[in-house]
Protein backbone atom coordinates (compact mmCIF):
# COMPACT_ATOMS: atom_id res chain seq x y z
CA UNK A 1 0.00 0.00 0.00
CA UNK A 2 1.36 3.67 -0.59
CA UNK A 3 -0.59 4.81 2.56
CA UNK A 4 0.95 5.51 5.87
CA UNK A 5 0.77 2.94 8.02
CA UNK A 6 0.86 4.88 11.13
CA UNK A 7 -2.59 7.36 9.59
CA UNK A 8 -5.96 5.77 9.76
CA UNK A 9 -7.82 6.85 6.66
CA UNK A 10 -11.05 6.62 8.43
CA UNK A 11 -9.77 9.60 10.91
CA UNK A 12 -11.70 13.38 9.80
CA UNK A 13 -8.53 14.51 12.19
CA UNK A 14 -4.82 14.72 11.10
CA UNK A 15 -3.32 17.02 13.19
CA UNK A 16 -1.49 14.92 15.29
CA UNK A 17 0.43 14.71 11.41
CA UNK A 18 1.16 18.44 11.11
CA UNK A 19 4.35 18.28 12.98
CA UNK A 20 6.45 21.19 11.52
CA UNK A 21 6.60 24.16 13.77
CA UNK A 22 4.91 26.33 11.18
CA UNK A 23 1.59 24.85 11.31
CA UNK A 24 1.38 26.03 14.72
CA UNK A 25 2.49 29.69 14.10
CA UNK A 26 -0.38 30.11 11.21
CA UNK A 27 -2.69 28.83 13.72
CA UNK A 28 -1.92 30.92 16.16
CA UNK A 29 -1.97 34.19 13.96
CA UNK A 30 -5.21 32.99 12.14
CA UNK A 31 -7.14 32.75 15.39
CA UNK A 32 -5.56 36.11 16.58
CA UNK A 33 -7.35 37.67 13.73
CA UNK A 34 -10.58 35.84 13.70
CA UNK A 35 -9.41 34.26 10.36
CA UNK A 36 -10.35 30.37 9.10
CA UNK A 37 -6.97 29.00 7.20
CA UNK A 38 -6.07 25.70 5.66
CA UNK A 39 -3.24 23.67 4.57
CA UNK A 40 -4.41 22.28 0.63
CA UNK A 41 -4.07 20.50 -1.76
CA UNK A 42 -0.83 18.76 -2.92
CA UNK A 43 0.76 18.29 0.65
CA UNK A 44 -2.29 16.84 2.41
CA UNK A 45 -2.53 14.01 -0.76
CA UNK A 46 1.09 13.32 0.06
CA UNK A 47 1.17 13.24 3.42
CA UNK A 48 -1.93 10.97 4.00
CA UNK A 49 0.16 8.63 0.65
CA UNK A 50 3.17 8.84 3.32
CA UNK A 51 5.13 10.86 0.19
CA UNK A 52 7.41 13.57 1.12
CA UNK A 53 7.08 16.85 0.33
CA UNK A 54 8.34 20.33 1.16
CA UNK A 55 6.06 22.49 -0.50
CA UNK A 56 3.05 23.59 1.48
CA UNK A 57 0.09 25.22 0.07
CA UNK A 58 -2.00 27.38 2.66
CA UNK A 59 -5.38 29.07 1.70
CA UNK A 60 -7.12 31.57 3.95
CA UNK A 61 -10.24 33.21 4.04
CA UNK A 62 -8.72 36.97 3.72
CA UNK A 63 -5.39 38.22 2.18
CA UNK A 64 -2.88 35.63 1.82
CA UNK A 65 -0.22 38.25 1.95
CA UNK A 66 -1.22 39.58 4.99
CA UNK A 67 -0.84 36.28 6.85
CA UNK A 68 2.48 35.67 4.69
CA UNK A 69 3.86 38.59 5.90
CA UNK A 70 2.98 37.81 9.69
CA UNK A 71 4.33 34.24 9.29
CA UNK A 72 7.64 35.36 8.12
CA UNK A 73 7.93 37.81 11.07
CA UNK A 74 7.90 34.89 13.80
CA UNK A 75 10.70 33.30 11.89
CA UNK A 76 14.46 34.66 11.53
CA UNK A 77 16.31 33.83 8.91
CA UNK A 78 13.05 33.57 6.98
CA UNK A 79 12.33 34.26 3.49
CA UNK A 80 9.75 36.68 1.70
CA UNK A 81 8.64 36.56 -1.72
CA UNK A 82 5.71 38.84 -2.47
CA UNK A 83 3.50 38.29 -5.91
CA UNK A 84 1.10 41.04 -5.84
CA UNK A 85 -0.44 40.59 -8.81
CA UNK A 86 -1.14 37.11 -8.61
CA UNK A 87 -2.32 37.65 -4.83
CA UNK A 88 0.04 35.44 -3.33
CA UNK A 89 3.29 34.89 -1.21
CA UNK A 90 5.98 32.74 -0.78
CA UNK A 91 7.45 32.04 2.84
CA UNK A 92 11.06 29.80 2.56
CA UNK A 93 11.54 28.31 6.17
CA UNK A 94 14.59 26.51 5.94
CA UNK A 95 13.68 23.14 4.52
CA UNK A 96 10.18 24.04 3.19
CA UNK A 97 8.40 26.59 1.31
CA UNK A 98 5.01 28.06 2.56
CA UNK A 99 2.43 29.40 -0.05
CA UNK A 100 0.17 31.28 1.07
CA UNK A 101 -2.65 32.25 -1.09
CA UNK A 102 -6.85 33.99 -0.49
CA UNK A 103 -9.19 31.77 -1.44
CA UNK A 104 -11.18 32.29 -4.49
CA UNK A 105 -13.06 31.48 -7.42
CA UNK A 106 -12.31 31.16 -10.86
CA UNK A 107 -14.32 31.41 -14.06
CA UNK A 108 -12.41 31.01 -17.43
CA UNK A 109 -12.75 32.15 -20.74
CA UNK A 110 -12.41 29.93 -24.05
CA UNK A 111 -9.50 30.72 -25.53
CA UNK A 112 -7.07 30.99 -22.55
CA UNK A 113 -6.57 28.80 -19.81
CA UNK A 114 -5.77 31.53 -17.48
CA UNK A 115 -8.59 32.29 -14.87
CA UNK A 116 -10.76 35.62 -13.91
CA UNK A 117 -10.03 35.21 -10.26
CA UNK A 118 -12.34 36.83 -7.35
CA UNK A 119 -12.52 36.51 -3.71
CA UNK A 120 -14.05 33.36 -2.34
CA UNK A 121 -14.58 31.24 0.44
CA UNK A 122 -12.91 27.81 1.36
CA UNK A 123 -15.56 26.31 -0.75
CA UNK A 124 -14.77 27.97 -3.91
CA UNK A 125 -11.50 27.39 -3.36
CA UNK A 126 -12.02 23.70 -3.50
CA UNK A 127 -14.33 23.67 -6.30
CA UNK A 128 -11.76 25.05 -8.52
CA UNK A 129 -9.48 22.15 -7.49
CA UNK A 130 -8.23 19.99 -10.43
CA UNK A 131 -9.04 16.81 -8.90
CA UNK A 132 -10.40 15.47 -5.42
CA UNK A 133 -7.58 14.20 -4.05
CA UNK A 134 -6.05 17.89 -4.53
CA UNK A 135 -8.93 19.67 -2.77
CA UNK A 136 -8.54 17.38 0.53
CA UNK A 137 -8.04 20.83 3.20
CA UNK A 138 -6.78 20.59 6.77
CA UNK A 139 -7.86 23.15 9.38
CA UNK A 140 -5.12 25.03 11.23
CA UNK A 141 -7.82 26.69 13.09
CA UNK A 142 -6.80 26.07 16.99
CA UNK A 143 -10.68 24.68 17.97
CA UNK A 144 -10.52 22.28 15.15
CA UNK A 145 -6.93 21.77 13.85
CA UNK A 146 -6.59 18.89 11.89
CA UNK A 147 -10.07 18.48 11.20
CA UNK A 148 -10.48 17.44 7.38
CA UNK A 149 -12.90 19.11 4.84
CA UNK A 150 -13.56 16.68 2.31
CA UNK A 151 -16.49 18.19 0.15
CA UNK A 152 -15.83 15.99 -2.74
CA UNK A 153 -15.05 12.46 -0.95
CA UNK A 154 -11.57 12.86 -2.21
CA UNK A 155 -9.97 10.76 1.12
CA UNK A 156 -12.35 7.86 -0.23
CA UNK A 157 -10.90 8.24 -3.68
CA UNK A 158 -7.28 8.33 -2.35
CA UNK A 159 -7.36 4.85 -0.41
CA UNK A 160 -9.38 3.80 -3.53
CA UNK A 161 -6.70 4.85 -5.83
CA UNK A 162 -8.78 7.03 -8.35
CA UNK A 163 -8.77 10.11 -10.10
CA UNK A 164 -11.95 12.17 -10.38
CA UNK A 165 -12.86 15.76 -11.07
CA UNK A 166 -14.42 17.35 -8.06
CA UNK A 167 -16.64 19.50 -11.11
CA UNK A 168 -18.30 18.02 -14.23
CA UNK A 169 -15.02 16.32 -16.01
CA UNK A 170 -15.69 18.19 -18.82
CA UNK A 171 -15.98 22.26 -17.91
CA UNK A 172 -13.02 21.14 -15.60
CA UNK A 173 -10.46 19.73 -18.93
CA UNK A 174 -12.03 22.77 -20.95
CA UNK A 175 -11.58 25.63 -18.49
CA UNK A 176 -7.64 24.33 -17.90
CA UNK A 177 -6.69 21.50 -20.42
CA UNK A 178 -3.25 20.99 -18.65
CA UNK A 179 -5.18 19.35 -16.04
CA UNK A 180 -5.60 16.50 -18.86
CA UNK A 181 -1.88 15.79 -18.82
CA UNK A 182 -1.94 16.33 -14.86
CA UNK A 183 -4.49 13.52 -14.56
CA UNK A 184 -2.29 10.99 -16.74
CA UNK A 185 0.66 12.30 -14.47
CA UNK A 186 -0.79 11.54 -11.06
CA UNK A 187 -2.23 8.00 -12.59
CA UNK A 188 1.59 7.29 -13.56
CA UNK A 189 3.04 8.91 -10.97
CA UNK A 190 0.44 6.99 -7.98
CA UNK A 191 -0.52 3.99 -10.11
CA UNK A 192 -4.28 5.34 -9.58
CA UNK A 193 -6.66 4.78 -12.05
CA UNK A 194 -8.67 7.60 -13.81
CA UNK A 195 -12.59 7.03 -12.95
CA UNK A 196 -14.33 6.52 -16.26
CA UNK A 197 -16.58 9.55 -16.72
CA UNK A 198 -13.48 11.59 -16.47
CA UNK A 199 -11.46 9.94 -18.70
CA UNK A 200 -14.33 10.25 -21.12
CA UNK A 201 -14.26 14.02 -20.32
CA UNK A 202 -10.48 14.07 -21.33
CA UNK A 203 -11.47 11.84 -24.25
CA UNK A 204 -13.90 14.54 -25.39
CA UNK A 205 -11.76 17.58 -25.01
CA UNK A 206 -8.50 16.60 -26.21
CA UNK A 207 -8.02 18.95 -28.83
CA UNK A 208 -8.27 21.96 -26.14
CA UNK A 209 -4.50 20.77 -25.39
CA UNK A 210 -3.64 23.13 -28.28
CA UNK A 211 -3.63 26.27 -26.01
CA UNK A 212 -1.19 24.68 -23.61
CA UNK A 213 2.23 26.27 -24.05
CA UNK A 214 4.77 23.01 -24.81
CA UNK A 215 6.57 24.51 -22.09
CA UNK A 216 3.97 23.41 -19.66
CA UNK A 217 3.08 19.93 -21.69
CA UNK A 218 6.90 19.29 -21.27
CA UNK A 219 7.02 19.69 -17.61
CA UNK A 220 4.59 16.86 -17.57
CA UNK A 221 6.24 14.57 -19.75
CA UNK A 222 8.94 15.15 -17.81
CA UNK A 223 7.41 13.63 -14.24
CA UNK A 224 5.62 10.86 -16.55
CA UNK A 225 8.83 9.90 -17.37
CA UNK A 226 10.18 9.90 -14.03
CA UNK A 227 7.49 7.85 -12.76
CA UNK A 228 8.27 3.74 -12.11
CA UNK A 229 6.43 2.55 -14.68
CA UNK A 230 6.20 5.83 -17.35
CA UNK A 231 4.44 3.63 -20.53
CA UNK A 232 0.93 3.61 -18.10
CA UNK A 233 1.05 7.56 -19.03
CA UNK A 234 1.63 7.18 -22.56
CA UNK A 235 -0.58 4.32 -22.68
CA UNK A 236 -3.27 6.32 -21.32
CA UNK A 237 -2.66 9.52 -23.88
CA UNK A 238 -3.08 7.65 -26.87
CA UNK A 239 -6.16 5.63 -25.34
CA UNK A 240 -7.97 9.06 -24.74
CA UNK A 241 -6.50 10.05 -28.11
CA UNK A 242 -4.66 12.76 -26.61
CA UNK A 243 -0.85 11.36 -28.04
CA UNK A 244 -1.25 12.58 -31.47
CA UNK A 245 -1.36 16.30 -30.44
CA UNK A 246 1.18 15.64 -28.34
CA UNK A 247 3.96 13.12 -29.88
CA UNK A 248 2.12 12.09 -33.05
CA UNK A 249 5.96 10.33 -34.15
CA UNK A 250 5.10 8.03 -31.22
CA UNK A 251 1.48 7.82 -32.30
CA UNK A 252 2.70 6.61 -35.83
CA UNK A 253 4.37 4.15 -34.89
CA UNK A 254 1.38 1.87 -33.67
CA UNK A 255 -0.20 -0.90 -35.44
CA UNK A 256 0.92 -3.49 -37.10
CA UNK A 257 0.92 -4.56 -40.68
CA UNK A 258 0.61 -7.63 -42.43
CA UNK A 259 1.70 -8.89 -46.21
CA UNK A 260 1.06 -12.38 -46.90
CA UNK A 261 0.62 -13.08 -43.33
CA UNK A 262 4.06 -11.68 -42.53
CA UNK A 263 3.43 -8.56 -39.60
CA UNK A 264 5.73 -6.77 -37.70
CA UNK A 265 6.01 -6.19 -33.91
CA UNK A 266 3.66 -3.50 -32.75
CA UNK A 267 6.56 -0.53 -32.22
CA UNK A 268 4.73 1.76 -29.80
CA UNK A 269 4.46 -1.19 -27.45
CA UNK A 270 7.87 -2.44 -27.64
CA UNK A 271 8.68 0.83 -27.36
CA UNK A 272 6.70 1.28 -24.17
CA UNK A 273 8.57 -2.27 -22.73
CA UNK A 274 12.08 -0.84 -23.19
CA UNK A 275 10.99 2.39 -21.70
CA UNK A 276 9.97 0.59 -18.89
CA UNK A 277 12.95 -1.84 -18.65
CA UNK A 278 15.31 1.77 -19.08
CA UNK A 279 13.41 2.78 -16.34
CA UNK A 280 13.97 -0.10 -13.84
CA UNK A 281 18.01 0.37 -14.25
CA UNK A 282 18.34 4.42 -14.23
CA UNK A 283 17.17 7.64 -12.97
CA UNK A 284 18.76 9.35 -15.99
CA UNK A 285 15.83 11.36 -17.50
CA UNK A 286 17.80 11.29 -20.69
CA UNK A 287 18.23 8.18 -21.32
CA UNK A 288 14.48 7.49 -20.46
CA UNK A 289 14.26 10.01 -23.52
CA UNK A 290 16.39 7.84 -25.48
CA UNK A 291 14.61 4.62 -24.77
CA UNK A 292 11.01 6.38 -26.16
CA UNK A 293 12.57 7.67 -28.82
CA UNK A 294 14.99 4.80 -30.00
CA UNK A 295 12.85 3.61 -32.95
CA UNK A 296 10.92 6.75 -33.85
CA UNK A 297 12.54 6.68 -37.06
CA UNK A 298 10.83 3.31 -37.72
CA UNK A 299 7.61 4.60 -39.17
CA UNK A 300 9.51 6.47 -41.78
CA UNK A 301 12.25 3.49 -43.08
CA UNK A 302 9.38 0.77 -43.23
CA UNK A 303 9.31 -1.78 -46.15
CA UNK A 304 8.53 -5.02 -46.49
CA UNK A 305 10.65 -7.34 -49.10
CA UNK A 306 9.17 -10.45 -50.26
CA UNK A 307 12.52 -12.63 -49.28
CA UNK A 308 13.39 -10.92 -46.01
CA UNK A 309 10.00 -9.89 -44.73
CA UNK A 310 9.72 -5.92 -43.04
CA UNK A 311 13.34 -3.87 -42.92
CA UNK A 312 13.69 -0.91 -40.95
CA UNK A 313 16.81 -0.31 -42.85
CA UNK A 314 18.91 2.49 -40.84
CA UNK A 315 16.09 3.62 -38.85
CA UNK A 316 18.57 4.64 -36.04
CA UNK A 317 20.37 7.24 -38.34
CA UNK A 318 16.83 8.72 -39.54
CA UNK A 319 15.85 8.59 -36.18
CA UNK A 320 18.72 10.64 -34.78
CA UNK A 321 17.99 13.44 -37.60
CA UNK A 322 14.25 13.75 -36.57
CA UNK A 323 15.24 14.44 -32.77
CA UNK A 324 16.38 17.98 -33.14
CA UNK A 325 12.92 18.98 -34.84
CA UNK A 326 10.93 17.25 -31.85
CA UNK A 327 13.38 18.53 -28.92
CA UNK A 328 12.53 22.06 -30.16
CA UNK A 329 8.66 21.44 -30.84
CA UNK A 330 8.34 19.75 -27.61
CA UNK A 331 11.08 22.32 -25.64
CA UNK A 332 12.94 20.11 -24.22
CA UNK A 333 16.90 21.94 -24.27
CA UNK A 334 18.71 22.31 -27.02
CA UNK A 335 22.08 21.48 -25.37
CA UNK A 336 24.21 18.68 -24.69
CA UNK A 337 21.24 16.53 -23.65
CA UNK A 338 19.47 16.66 -27.31
CA UNK A 339 23.50 15.59 -28.16
CA UNK A 340 23.27 12.80 -25.98
CA UNK A 341 19.83 11.26 -26.69
CA UNK A 342 20.91 11.89 -30.59
CA UNK A 343 24.25 9.88 -29.82
CA UNK A 344 22.44 6.93 -28.23
CA UNK A 345 19.33 6.82 -30.66
CA UNK A 346 22.20 6.81 -33.64
CA UNK A 347 24.20 4.34 -31.86
CA UNK A 348 21.61 1.93 -30.58
CA UNK A 349 21.84 -1.12 -33.41
CA UNK A 350 25.59 -0.88 -32.79
CA UNK A 351 26.26 -3.23 -30.11
CA UNK A 352 23.24 -5.57 -31.22
CA UNK A 353 24.68 -5.83 -34.72
CA UNK A 354 28.09 -6.91 -32.87
CA UNK A 355 26.26 -9.16 -30.38
CA UNK A 356 24.82 -11.18 -33.55
CA UNK A 357 28.26 -11.30 -35.28
CA UNK A 358 31.97 -12.15 -34.31
CA UNK A 359 33.07 -9.40 -31.78
CA UNK A 360 36.36 -7.95 -33.49
CA UNK A 361 38.41 -5.89 -31.55
CA UNK A 362 38.30 -3.45 -34.26
CA UNK A 363 34.51 -3.22 -34.01
CA UNK A 364 34.53 -2.61 -30.06
CA UNK A 365 37.77 -0.13 -30.58
CA UNK A 366 34.62 1.86 -33.02
CA UNK A 367 31.72 1.63 -30.68
CA UNK A 368 33.79 2.83 -27.48
CA UNK A 369 35.47 5.79 -29.08
CA UNK A 370 31.89 7.18 -30.50
CA UNK A 371 30.13 6.37 -27.69
CA UNK A 372 32.61 7.90 -25.26
CA UNK A 373 31.25 8.57 -21.68
CA UNK A 374 28.14 6.88 -23.02
CA UNK A 375 29.05 3.37 -23.29
CA UNK A 376 27.63 1.81 -20.32
CA UNK A 377 24.18 3.82 -20.59
CA UNK A 378 24.12 2.78 -24.50
CA UNK A 379 24.62 -1.12 -23.40
CA UNK A 380 21.49 -0.55 -21.05
CA UNK A 381 19.63 1.04 -23.96
CA UNK A 382 20.66 -1.86 -25.96
CA UNK A 383 19.71 -4.88 -23.48
CA UNK A 384 16.20 -3.59 -23.00
CA UNK A 385 15.79 -3.16 -26.53
CA UNK A 386 15.78 -6.75 -26.28
CA UNK A 387 11.63 -7.55 -26.10
CA UNK A 388 11.38 -10.55 -28.04
CA UNK A 389 8.50 -13.76 -26.94
CA UNK A 390 11.34 -16.16 -28.37
CA UNK A 391 12.98 -16.35 -24.60
CA UNK A 392 15.72 -18.45 -26.42
CA UNK A 393 16.56 -15.42 -28.46
CA UNK A 394 16.31 -13.12 -25.70
CA UNK A 395 18.85 -15.13 -23.62
CA UNK A 396 21.39 -15.60 -26.21
CA UNK A 397 21.15 -12.30 -27.03
CA UNK A 398 21.98 -11.33 -23.53
CA UNK A 399 25.04 -13.66 -23.53
CA UNK A 400 26.31 -12.22 -26.06
CA UNK A 401 25.98 -8.85 -25.06
CA UNK A 402 27.92 -9.88 -21.95
CA UNK A 403 30.86 -10.52 -24.55
CA UNK A 404 30.48 -7.36 -25.94
CA UNK A 405 30.75 -5.81 -22.36
CA UNK A 406 34.08 -7.76 -21.72
CA UNK A 407 35.52 -7.16 -24.68
CA UNK A 408 34.68 -3.40 -24.18
CA UNK A 409 36.62 -3.46 -20.36
CA UNK A 410 39.61 -5.02 -22.28
CA UNK A 411 39.97 -3.15 -24.79
CA UNK A 412 38.96 0.35 -22.71
CA UNK A 413 42.10 -1.30 -20.11
CA UNK A 414 44.39 -2.09 -23.03
CA UNK A 415 43.95 0.74 -25.45
CA UNK A 416 42.09 3.50 -23.74
CA UNK A 417 40.28 4.41 -26.53
CA UNK A 418 37.56 5.97 -24.97
CA UNK A 419 37.46 9.66 -25.78
CA UNK A 420 40.71 9.42 -27.43
CA UNK A 421 42.51 11.70 -29.28
CA UNK A 422 44.76 10.70 -31.89
CA UNK A 423 48.18 11.83 -30.30
CA UNK A 424 49.12 13.88 -33.40
CA UNK A 425 47.42 16.32 -33.84
CA UNK A 426 46.48 18.30 -36.90
CA UNK A 427 48.56 21.02 -35.99
CA UNK A 428 51.42 19.20 -35.60
CA UNK A 429 50.97 17.68 -39.19
CA UNK A 430 50.90 21.20 -40.75
CA UNK A 431 53.86 21.76 -38.94
CA UNK A 432 55.96 19.21 -39.91
CA UNK A 433 55.22 18.86 -43.91
CA UNK A 434 54.63 22.78 -43.76
CA UNK A 435 51.57 22.52 -44.39
CA UNK A 436 48.44 25.12 -44.25
CA UNK A 437 44.45 23.95 -43.36
CA UNK A 438 43.99 21.41 -46.19
CA UNK A 439 42.13 18.29 -47.13
CA UNK A 440 45.64 16.61 -46.38
CA UNK A 441 45.45 17.37 -43.25
CA UNK A 442 42.75 15.73 -42.55
CA UNK A 443 42.98 13.05 -44.98
CA UNK A 444 46.49 11.92 -42.65
CA UNK A 445 44.71 12.79 -39.28
CA UNK A 446 41.47 10.36 -39.73
CA UNK A 447 44.30 7.73 -40.94
CA UNK A 448 46.23 7.45 -38.23
CA UNK A 449 42.45 7.11 -36.03
CA UNK A 450 41.59 5.01 -38.20
CA UNK A 451 44.93 2.87 -37.78
CA UNK A 452 44.33 2.80 -33.82
CA UNK A 453 40.57 1.51 -34.19
CA UNK A 454 41.62 -0.89 -36.22
CA UNK A 455 44.28 -1.90 -34.33
CA UNK A 456 47.29 -1.91 -36.73
CA UNK A 457 49.36 0.37 -34.63
CA UNK A 458 48.61 1.23 -30.85
CA UNK A 459 47.78 4.09 -29.04
CA UNK A 460 50.92 5.56 -28.54
CA UNK A 461 52.63 9.07 -30.09
CA UNK A 462 55.62 7.14 -31.49
CA UNK A 463 54.18 4.65 -33.64
CA UNK A 464 51.24 7.37 -34.56
CA UNK A 465 53.99 9.28 -35.64
CA UNK A 466 55.87 7.01 -37.52
CA UNK A 467 52.56 6.28 -39.26
CA UNK A 468 52.14 9.42 -40.37
CA UNK A 469 55.31 9.20 -42.18
CA UNK A 470 54.93 6.22 -44.38
CA UNK A 471 51.28 7.44 -45.06
CA UNK A 472 52.42 10.92 -46.05
CA UNK A 473 55.22 9.54 -48.21
CA UNK A 474 52.63 7.46 -49.89
CA UNK A 475 50.91 11.22 -50.61
CA UNK A 476 54.15 12.50 -51.46
CA UNK A 477 54.98 14.37 -48.87
CA UNK A 478 58.23 14.87 -47.23
CA UNK A 479 58.93 16.66 -43.93
CA UNK A 480 59.11 21.02 -44.34
CA UNK A 481 57.87 20.20 -48.49
CA UNK A 482 54.68 22.29 -48.95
Amino acid sequence: MLYMPDIEMNKKTFGEYLRHPVFRVISEIVDERGQQAFVIGGFVRDLLLGRPSKDIDVVVVGSGIELAEAVSSRFRGSKLSVFKSFGTAMVKIRDVEVEFVGARRESYRRESRKPIVEDGSLEDDQNRRDFTINALALSLSAQNYGALVDPFNGLDDLHNGIIRTPLEPEITFSDDPLRMMRAIRFATQLNFTIEQKTFDGIAATVERIKIISQERICDELNKIMMSAEPSLGFKIMDKAGLLPFILPELSAMKGVERVGGRGHKDNFYHTMQVLDAVAQTSDNLWLRWAALFHDIGKPRTKRFDEKTGWTFYNHNFVGAKMLPDIFKRLKLPLNENLKYVVKLVGLHMRPIVLSEDVVTDSAVRRLLFEAGDDIEDLMLLCEADITSRNEEKVQRYLRNFKIVRRKLKEIEEKDHIRNFQPPVTGEMIMQVFDLQPSPVVGQLKNAIKDAILDGVIHNDYDEAYAFMLQRAAELGLKPGNK
